[in-house]
């Protein structure tokens, strides 16, 4: 039987082989078709097409599930709270059944020497072959003492962990952008994890925290197909950063229509008006909150009425104020702003109106010329003639 993880039992031995996701199924008497419908479910959440499935299914079949060590820097644990939120897939099955979490110094019962004694372990027995998550920052003065693990300063536990990863995951704008305590003037010289590893291929999941199925999807691409997923120019994973809010947002209409929320309280708010006003940062920044939301698809902050504050974005926490708008818009291959969007959308409108109007006129000459034609051919074109100007008070 396959090892039961930290989570659950503390300290485990370091082991050899790890079984793959369909053993796992086999071994705990799972159908079949409970397998092939949970690897339909991650075909989804991998935001794969449907023909993928096969490709899914043959890797959860063959590939081992993947050793993971989770480190934590400088941070609030919120990445930790986000992740034990998933549900499509739960962190539970994450966890439990589809990787070898074997360090996670939050969500391990094991504690103190025996657990930084199984990192060791881990760390030199399976060199080149764990991925690394890491969430927090990185503080760097006073040779990182504001931030120890063990007794140690976290910048050296990361140094030794990254030096054997297969891969690194930066979980959490902290980790990929520096977070918070980077914020000017940044009195610790908290930095982003990239900036003090390489040569390792680093994944960027940036949100403050990042939406749980974001951070159990790009872990489970890992796991299934040994490899990155692919990534933007910033190293994010392309399927939940390749859209901006701006471009899922539900009130997207009323932004085309120029109809903006003034203030959080007024009519405008009530009615589900576009937040663009108000300092929301929609349209310049990349994430999934607009299609996946949170806590099952239940909302996220645009919809529960406060703008986005564009959390995935690097250094977001000091551009600008929250609730100050930005000075202007791309859109349709030029820029404009808020006070001239409406009038943009409405020559836009009245454009569609008219070209609309002249296909309808066409369409009704054309319509008229057939049917004189059709009358003439039958021989009643002069009695229908004369009916109309009869009814029309005999005038031509």
């Amino acid at each position: 039987m396959q090892s039961v993880r930290l989570l659950i039992r503390g300290i485990t031995p370091v082991k050899e082989r790890m079984n793959s996701l369909w053993t796992l199924f086999q071994e705990r008497k799972l159908s079949r078709r409970t397998f092939v419908k949970s690897c339909v479910a991650l075909t989804a959440v991998l935001g794969l097409p449907p023909t993928m499935l096969d490709t899914v299914v043959k890797a959860a079949e063959t590939k081992e599930l993947p050793t993971v060590v989770w480190l934590h820097g400088h941070e609030c644990t919120g990445c930790d709270e986000s992740f034990i939120r998933s549900t499509s897939p739960f962190a539970s099955d994450v966890i439990l059944n589809m990787i070898a979490l074997e360090y996670d110094d939050t969500l391990a019962a094991a504690s103190g020497e025996p657990l930084e004694h199984h990192l060791k372990e881990i760390v030199a027995n399976k060199s080149g072959k764990y991925i690394l998550a890491v969430e927090g920052g990185v503080p760097l003065d006073e040779n990182g003492v504001y931030c120890s693990v063990g007794g140690r300063p976290f910048v050296e536990v990361l140094k030794e962990c990254a030096a054997g990863a297969s891969a690194i995951i930066e979980y959490g704008s902290c980790a990929a952008w520096g977070g918070i305590q980077a914020a000017k003037p940044n009195p610790t010289n908290t930095v982003s994890v990239s900036s003090v590893v390489s040569g390792v291929p680093i994944i960027k999941v940036p949100g403050c925290p990042p939406i749980p199925e974001v951070m159990t999807g790009v872990i489970m691409h890992y796991a299934l197909f040994g490899e990155i997923p692919p990534l933007d120019i910033q190293g994010r994973p392309k399927q939940f950063y390749g859209n901006r809010i701006h471009d899922t947002c539900y009130r997207r209409a009323f932004f085309d229509s120029g109809l903006f929320v003034e203030k959080f309280d007024d009519d405008a708010s009530k009615a589900g008006w576009c937040l663009y006003k108000v300092g929301c940062r929609g349209p310049e920044t990349y994430n999934s909150c607009g299609n996946l939301r949170w806590w099952n698809g239940l909302s996220y902050p645009i919809q529960s009425g406060h703008g986005c504050i564009g959390c995935s974005e690097k250094d977001f926490w000091d551009n600008d104020n929250f609730y100050k708008r930005l000075p202007d818009i791309p859109m349709a291959n030029t820029i404009t702003n808020a006070d001239t969007v409406g009038t943009i959308a409405g020559f836009a409108a009245t454009g569609a109106v008219v070209a609309h109007g002249a296909l309808t006129l066409a369409k009704n000459k054309y319509e008229d010329l057939k049917e004189e034609k059709r009358l003439k051919e039958a021989g009643l074109w002069n009695e229908t003639m004369n009916k109309n100007n009869h009814h029309d008070g005999g005038n031509d």
